[in-house]
């Protein structure tokens, strides 16, 4: 087997079985361990007996430790990367290092592994393969919404915390009232669930069951073609801007050649 300077290795997200038998022997073999949080990764290291020395590698320290972990690799020695659970790089530390190993041409490559999305994914019919993943949410109420909309016509997917789910939910439902969600929170765990269900009912459903594990999320796409969905965010943003229902009929009558008269009966059954 081809041997390499840097392994990326993806650790379990919650069910320490979920390892492949080649990261137990990469992480085993490497002469050090990057690591998010040392306490989180010795126990996976204590499970499977491995006595490779660790390094803190997270946010907050990525480009300090970066001369460190070239240097350290140039003397000749080999290092791997894992993140607290998952994969690195995948909404996890890892893009600076990855870009500097390469700029060094130190070789580099990944193994295979566990990752929220795909195994959330695995449980969740779609009508397709196309899905837009945006990892976490901005804090910005703003952008949040901004966000459903630009996404409205995808299946789009990001990750939650139990105290932000409730009130991210509410966000959805202020753009889209009628949103069908999926959500799978304590992924390979005990308490496993994987739920799909109108944004109205989960809002219900969390408002008298106090949301408990990391949350992934998919919004289904609305259904609605390009167009429609473009009229109507054109639509919203004249009406917020003071136009009558009567008005704004005429100007996108103009732009999309559509009938006013069925655009203003349109206009009216929606209130805009």
């Amino acid at each position: 087997m081809k041997e390499y300077d840097f392994y990326i290795v993806p650790t379990p997200i919650g069910n320490l079985g979920d390892i492949t038998l080649r990261a137990i022997e990469v992480l085993k073999s490497v002469d050090l361990i990057a690591c998010e949080d040392s306490r989180v990764t010795q126990k996976l290291l204590n499970h499977y007996e491995i006595k490779t020395k660790c390094i803190s590698y997270h946010k907050y320290n990525e480009k300090e430790r970066v001369d460190q972990i070239i240097n350290f690799i140039k003397s000749g020695k080999k290092m791997a990367l894992v993140s607290d659970a998952g994969t690195p790089l995948i909404c996890d530390p890892g893009s600076v290092i990855v870009k500097e190993l390469r700029k060094n041409n130190i070789s580099l490559t990944s193994l295979p592994g566990a990752n929220a999305v795909s195994t959330f994914l695995s449980q969740v019919s779609r009508q397709d393969e196309c899905y837009s993943f945006v990892g976490f949410l901005p804090k910005s109420e703003t952008q949040i919404k901004q966000i459903v909309t630009d996404y409205e016509d995808k299946d789009f997917i990001f990750y939650e915390s139990p105290n932000r789910i409730l009130h991210t939910l509410k966000l959805i439902q202020s753009v889209r009232e009628n949103a069908q969600i999926a959500f799978g929170r304590e992924l390979t765990k005990i308490f496993e669930e994987v739920k799909i269900d109108s944004v109205d009912n989960l809002i219900k459903h969390f408002s008298t069951n106090e949301p408990k594990g990391e949350f992934v999320v998919m919004v289904f796409r609305s259904g609605k073609n390009t167009d429609e969905i473009e009229i109507e965010n054109k639509a919203k943003s004249l009406s917020d801007k003071g136009y009558s229902n009567k008005d704004i009929s005429v100007i996108l009558s103009e732009l999309y050649g559509i009938n006013k008269n069925k655009l203003y009966k349109i206009l009216v059954g929606k209130q805009m």
